[in-house]
């Protein structure tokens, strides 16, 4: 399917937040998703992933996570440095501005004129991951998918040693997609089983999937990429969006 991109300014309070939108190119109406990204923000690899998203019949929106401290359009490199700037970027915000900016971009997308009128989607990868974990406490998302989340086990999220995350897990009404690689450091073989222990302790609908693969497998770039994980991943998240969102 074609697409069509654009960047629109999603209000917050007295800011605007710099966001992505994919969708495919023609006047129609599709679910929509947004998409919460890792640390280095929206990277050639991260859009080319909400673009193929959306060509499957979603509008993917993709805010630009550090809005609040960098500038317009910035996007981190792969290295050392850029970890380490992303790392202390996400660090500086609180998991409050988080839900802040989470409830401005699903009231943003939920009104949007190519979005139906049905309930909303949420993806995320590793520190979007726990975002979109937070995202799915809003009862207007009945669907989302998180590919290896970071600090669901222990709460951290930013500036928040604890942001009590799991702890809400009951207040999810819709469905999870939990993706993990089973070789990911970020979230051991122990703590994935935290917090599989507290979704069902909290009586919380999901499926759940490991992969052979290492933290952030699905970035098309350098080591860590697995193609065989991230194609079979892709197509239980679009299969999982496309029941959950009909």
């Amino acid at each position: 399917m074609e697409l069509e991109t654009t960047y629109v300014d999603v209000p917050i309070g007295d800011a605007t937040m710099r966001t992505l939108v994919a969708a495919p190119a023609n006047e129609n109406q599709y679910p929509g998703i947004v998409f919460y990204s890792d640390i280095f923000q929206l990277t050639p690899s991260t859009t080319r992933w909400v673009k193929r998203l959306a060509s499957y019949g979603f509008v993917v929106a993709a805010p630009e996570i550090y809005y609040r401290i960098e500038p317009a359009g910035t996007v981190l490199e792969f290295d050392d440095e850029g970890k380490t700037r992303g790392q202390a970027d996400v660090d500086a915000l609180t998991a409050a501005q988080f839900d802040e900016d989470i409830t401005g971009t699903l009231e943003w997308l939920g009104g949007y004129s190519r979005v139906t009128s049905g309930p909303l989607g949420v993806a995320g990868h590793c520190t979007g991951g726990h975002i979109g974990f937070r995202a799915a406490l809003s009862p207007a998302v009945a669907a989302t998918a998180l590919w290896y989340p970071t600090g669901l086990q222990n709460g951290k999220l930013g500036a928040d040693a604890d942001a009590g995350s799991l702890d809400r897990a009951s207040a999810i009404s819709g469905e999870l997609l939990m993706i993990f690689g089973a070789r990911d450091p970020h979230t051991s073989a122990a703590e994935r089983a935290v917090v599989r222990a507290a979704l069902d302790a909290a009586g919380t609908t999901y499926e759940w999937a490991e992969f052979n693969a290492e933290h952030a497998f699905a970035r098309d770039v350098g080591p860590r990429w697995n193609p065989a994980a991230t194609d079979d991943a892709f197509a239980q998240t679009v299969a999982f969006f496309t029941r959950t969102l009909e």
